[in-house]
């Protein structure tokens, strides 16, 4: 079984607790997203105001960036309950109309990953969130009755990684949409720095440049890091964390200077060593790697395809001309000289009729 990765590994139970406290507890303390915050405050503003519960909110974006911290946030400066739940929690409409008969007025419903609910418990949804009442059909066929549920007003604060996948009818809903972006390096140095001051830590700011330009642009993989960081240099007797103590301690994690862990590597060294740096399909290059082909493509792709080291075309995926010089390989002639690839293209090499790869020019 593959190492797990630092970047990607399953918190423990100390690591969530930790999580926790890190956590941002009001939007004044929340760092980043500046667009998304200042909408979110005018919103809640505005509802405290009127004296009511506040509209819907939709956060989506990548995982990491901060949407269940901004739901706990939503429940805090409306000084309200907060009730959490997932979308693969519902699979009945049974299951949501418990959660939802059992609300106090004001209190807020938080369900993570929405887009992944049941479409009967969706379709329930829909007359809850705009009427604020629900019809439970109690008996089947003929002699069934539905018996109409008055809610109290609550607020629902839905987050999902995959927004596309929501349909229309329930994302107009949502009275404000806040999409999160990545962090910038210098907004991840301050979320280190915060943390850091939280932990007891003492790290120069040499050394939280260099945490945050390995973290991805991902708030929760930054203090990750830093917690990993902050055991090396425990256990090597450093009183202060510079930038050669980050620098040898994520070194040892195998998370290098652009945030690419084993995986992001082994992927790439095996488009350039074994394919000739492509194009090849999805399924030969995981099992190159000796990885499922979801891995590779949920965990793996998307940052290596921003950092442009990847790209995906319509015969397979090919290393980037960035790919090959991080990695210290020299480029071939010819190899990027061909007619330019339609990277936006549709793929079509993980059908089982097209060719998983091709090789470039000897």
């Amino acid at each position: 079984m593959a190492e797990a990765s630092v970047v990607a590994a399953a918190e423990e139970p100390e690591d969530r607790a930790i999580e926790a406290a890190l956590r941002p507890k009001n939007l004044d303390d929340f760092v980043g997203q500046h667009r998304v915050r200042k909408q979110l405050s005018l919103v809640l503003q505005a509802s405290r105001m009127r004296g009511r519960s506040a509209d819907h909110v939709l956060f989506s974006g990548p995982p990491g960036l901060g949407k269940t911290t901004l739901a706990m946030i939503v429940a805090a400066e409306m000084n309200a309950p907060l009730r959490i739940s997932s979308g693969p929690a519902i699979q009945h409409a049974g299951d949501l109309a418990a959660i939802l008969s059992s609300l106090s007025e004001g209190e807020v419903l938080f369900l993570d990953e929405i887009h992944r609910m049941s479409r009967p418990a969706e379709e329930m949804l829909y007359m809850a969130m705009e009427d604020f009442r629900v019809d439970i059909v109690v008996g089947k066929g003929a002699g069934a009755t539905a018996i109409p549920l008055d809610l109290p007003p609550f607020t629902l604060v839905g987050a999902t990684t995959r927004a596309g996948l929501l349909p229309g009818p329930l994302r107009d809903r949502f009275g404000f949409t806040g999409h999160l972006e990545f962090y910038s390096v210098p907004e991840l140095e301050l979320v280190l720095r915060r943390s850091a001051g939280l932990l007891d830590l003492k790290v120069n700011s040499a050394g939280f440049s260099e945490i945050a330009g390995r973290s991805r642009g991902t708030p929760r993989i930054a203090n990750r890091l830093l917690r990993r960081v902050r055991d090396w240099a425990l256990v090597h007797g450093l009183e202060q964390i510079d930038a050669r103590a980050a620098s040898a301690a994520l070194d040892m994690y195998e998370v290098d200077k652009r945030g690419l862990d084993r995986l992001d590597r082994a992927v790439l060294e095996a488009l350039i060593t074994k394919f000739g740096g492509g194009p090849v399909g999805l399924s030969t290059l995981a099992i190159a790697v000796g990885e499922e082909t979801e891995t590779v493509e949920t965990v793996a792709e998307p940052f290596l395809v921003r950092e442009g080291l990847l790209g995906r075309t319509p015969r397979g995926r090919i290393a980037m001309a960035p790919a090959w010089t991080h990695l210290g390989y020299a480029i071939p002639s010819g190899v990027f000289s061909q007619e330019p690839l339609d990277l936006f293209e549709a793929d079509s090499e993980d059908d089982e009729t097209a060719v998983d790869w091709a090789p470039n020019s000897q």
